[in-house]
């Protein structure tokens, strides 16, 4: 296993000092602990770090951030926060070995992200104190230029097969628009959007709730390893952590920060889904949901946000109307055009007089009285519809040509 120098950097990067702490903080602080927050904006990673361990930045082979400056007789450097919780950190912290996980991850061929990283994602910081501490990613890519044009694509994991392909479709067509798709990797709607962007040839991320090296679901480690290779996998946790319930729920906040707006297509009431959908509308981020059949319980908190805020897309276009820059609207919706539809007004006025069914043709004058116009401006619109085949002629009286076509089925409200 190779060693990262601890006194290395690269050019627009952290220090490795940073690197090194939040390194260590990422094992001893869960994911979106807004206390371990707080404390990380005041004394810096380093120094919030040497208080956990009280030591002395000289002790350490790190160089530090720039912190306050620790009072003397501070015998609480954490006040307001729970002894059990510091306990805690302190524990884990001192278990920690920073530079054995950067070795894992380098190894892996990926990377520590930390803020002040040139691939940051900076509207990450949106998130304020509930901001990832770091982010370990495997891929090619680079996350910063990848989340500036990104979408998220979140939904139930025991999806209906509507739902599958609903969700592949979407980010096929994003993918092929040249728009990222974020998701969680999880069973159902997250991995058939994962899918459906790789086999257009798209951009993918995965953001994990566990070490980017320990894919979860087990199901999933080829569709990740894929994601890997073609995209981007992410998580907050270091090597080898495991997922848990909370970690799931707590991973979707990053989901919604990530991306320029999040896509629920489908969810119950209940549905893990409807976080990154609050997370999303907190954080000033588009929400859009994708309708589906009124009596599917998977479809019901869908319906909800659509009764809310959220807007209703049914496809890629419509998607990025949304997110995507002004002018780039969706293709207007309508039917076929019918021959019908191309007459003047008067002449389909006349159209709409002459009876659809009879048993013998409609004298002009009839048709004139039914249409509330004269004879001879009516015998001279019933000459052009002639000419144009809606009509036809019969000794003194008019009929339409055929009944049953799709111009006169649509004059009659059929299909």
């Amino acid at each position: 296993m190779t060693t990262p120098d601890p006194r290395s950097g690269t050019p627009g990067s952290a220090s490795m000092g940073e690197r090194l702490a939040r390194a260590t903080l990422s094992r001893a602080v869960e994911p979106g602990d807004e206390h371990a927050g707080r404390w990380l904006h005041r004394y810096g990673a380093t120094g919030f770090l040497d208080r956990l361990l009280d030591t002395t930045p000289a002790s350490r082979d790190t160089t530090p951030a720039p912190r306050a400056p620790r009072k003397d007789g501070d015998a609480d450097p954490f006040p307001g926060t729970g002894p059990k919780r510091v306990a805690s950190w302190r524990l884990r912290a001192a278990a920690a070995d920073p530079t054995r996980d950067l070795a894992t991850i380098h190894d892996l061929g990926g990377r520590f992200l930390v803020p002040g990283d040139t691939e940051w994602p900076r509207q990450l910081d949106d998130l304020a104190d509930a901001r990832p501490l770091g982010l370990w990613v495997r891929g090619p890519a680079d996350l910063r230029t990848w989340a500036l044009r990104s979408v998220a694509l979140v939904g139930a994991r025991a999806c209906t097969p509507y739902g599958a392909h609903t969700a592949a479709d979407l980010a096929t067509g994003l993918a092929g628009q040249g728009w990222v798709v974020v998701s969680g990797a999880a069973y159902g709607i997250d991995g058939a959007a994962h899918r459906g962007a790789l086999a257009a040839g798209g951009a993918t991320v995965a953001v994990l709730a566990c070490g980017v090296d320990t894919p979860y679901p087990r199901g999933h480690d080829q569709l990740i390893r894929r994601v890997a290779e073609q995209g981007l996998v992410v998580g907050e946790l270091p090597p080898e952590s495991h997922p848990t319930p909370s970690r799931f729920i707590l991973r979707n906040r990053v989901i919604a920060a990530l991306t320029r707006g999040t896509v629920v297509i489908e969810a119950r009431h209940r549905s893990g889904s409807l976080v990154t959908a609050r997370a999303a509308t907190r954080l000033g981020r588009h929400l859009m949901g994708v309708p589906g059949p009124v009596t599917s319980a998977l479809s019901a908190g869908v319906h909800e946000l659509l009764r809310g805020d959220a807007a209703l897309v049914t496809d890629a276009d419509e998607i990025i109307e949304l997110v995507g820059d002004m002018g780039q609207l969706a293709p207007a919706r309508r039917g076929p055009v019918l021959p019908r539809d191309l007459l003047a007004p008067a002449a389909a006025h006349i159209l709409e007089a002459i009876p659809a069914r009879g048993p013998t043709p409609t004298p002009a004058t009839v048709i004139a009285r039914r249409a509330g116009t004269t004879p001879d401006d009516t015998l001279a619109k019933l000459y052009e519809l002639h000419s144009l085949g809606f009509v036809e002629r019969h000794g003194e009286g008019w009929q339409l040509t055929n009944t049953t076509t799709p111009a006169s089925n649509a004059r009659r409200g059929g299909t």
